[in-house]
């Protein structure tokens, strides 16, 4: 079964800067935006960009991401020629291993790789908040003949250490990657999105596997594709993209979604971001509610006042509440007369009457008691 391209997720971290959020769940199938799922951006940036076959390797805390991820139709990704693949590590006539590293975790996949024959292979990692169209991505490894494409973003040089850096030519070619490198000499960075072609990719996965290596794609893989002088190449990224990887980067996603112009553009209708559609009552506004420039979901019941914040479904704010730069997430209630600033609380919590959360210093995060 020949494919052009075929898509692997990597959706396996534990995502532990995120404290109690991802105790139970994986960073990929944590909440985001209201609606969303974190992993509901790359798989619907697949589905746009048409790709037939994803894989999603999951690993931590895989229960609540493989339950959701098995629903293909949510993202239009299951039919006859299509379909979306749970991979987590199994055992083997060898034994059991889990993922060692980003490139073991695709190595150990390579049978269900081969068995769609594709052409290239695109390797997304399923905990970042962004849109991107993959087909332009892969007409530019096409014209420039390319082995390995990776997506690249400007960052400022004071984060650039965070990230694996890309030192190219004028026609973005790489001659140099350096894995988070404490000095940089440039701020343009790896996305960890790359196109392979995949009888290069398969070659280099086998020959690490043998090595005594980190089995990672940024310390291993592309080191030694370059020394080997194969055509890597780096392709611009000028849209919005957030890696969500602590309790800040979370809460600072969601107050770009509030800000004027949006520059995610949840709505726009050319490139939607599929979910879940979980049935629920509309939402109700009561008599006292004051809302300002906040998302407020179905199912909310809200009679206190909501300003710049997101609330999830089948939140409850009740009067005299007040709730301010804050993430309230799904079935969260939140009684008469607390506050809550520069907050965000976890799924199914309770904040009680009068309790005051948050400050002007610092973004706190609220899991100390679930809704009974």
């Amino acid at each position: 079964m020949k494919t052009e391209m075929l898509a692997m997720i990597l959706a396996g971290g534990r995502g532990t800067r995120l404290m109690e959020l991802t105790e139970k769940a994986a960073k990929p199938a944590v909440h985001f935006g209201g609606k969303y799922r974190i992993i509901d951006f790359p798989l619907s940036n697949c589905a746009n960009s048409k790709i037939r076959y994803v894989g999603v390797l999951t690993q931590y805390e895989s229960i609540v991401l493989n339950s959701y991820v098995s629903q293909a139709s949510f993202w239009g990704l299951d039919g006859r020629d299509k379909g979306t693949f749970v991979l987590n590590p199994r055992e083997k006539v060898s034994g059991f291993s889990l993922y060692m590293g980003t490139a073991d975790a695709i190595y150990q996949n390579i049978d269900f790789i081969d068995q769609y024959e594709p052409e290239y292979v695109l390797i997304l990692s399923g905990d970042h908040i962004y849109k991107m169209d993959y087909d332009h991505m892969l007409d530019f490894h096409k014209q420039n003949n390319a082995d390995l494409t990776i997506a690249g973003l400007t960052v400022t040089l004071e984060e650039a250490s965070r990230f694996g850096i890309m030192n190219t030519n004028k026609d973005y070619s790489i001659y140099e990657f350096e894995e988070k490198p404490p000095v940089p000499k440039n701020n343009l960075a790896s996305m960890g999105i790359y196109i392979f072609n995949y009888d290069v990719l398969r070659k280099a996965l086998i020959e690490d596997a043998m090595q005594d290596s980190s089995h990672d794609f940024g310390k291993n893989i592309i080191p030694n594709l370059l020394n080997e002088g194969k055509r890597l190449f780096a392709y611009p990224f000028a849209g919005y993209w957030k890696d969500v990887g602590t309790i800040d980067s979370l809460w600072q996603a969601h107050m770009d979604l509030l800000a004027q112009g949006d520059p995610l553009k949840l709505d726009d209708e050319n490139w939607k971001i599929y979910t879940e559609d979980i049935p629920t009552t509309p939402q109700f506004i009561g008599p006292n509610a004051d809302l300002k420039g906040s998302s407020i979901n179905q199912g909310c019941i809200v009679d206190g006042t909501v300003i710049n914040s997101v609330l999830f479904r089948d939140v409850v704010v009740e009067k005299g509440a007040e709730i301010i730069n804050s993430v309230i997430m799904p079935e969260s209630v939140v009684e008469k007369g607390a506050k809550i600033k520069n907050c965000i609380v976890g799924e199914k919590q309770l904040i009680l009457e009068n309790e005051v959360i948050g400050s002007d210093d610092r973004i706190e995060l609220f899991t100390s008691r679930e809704v009974k």
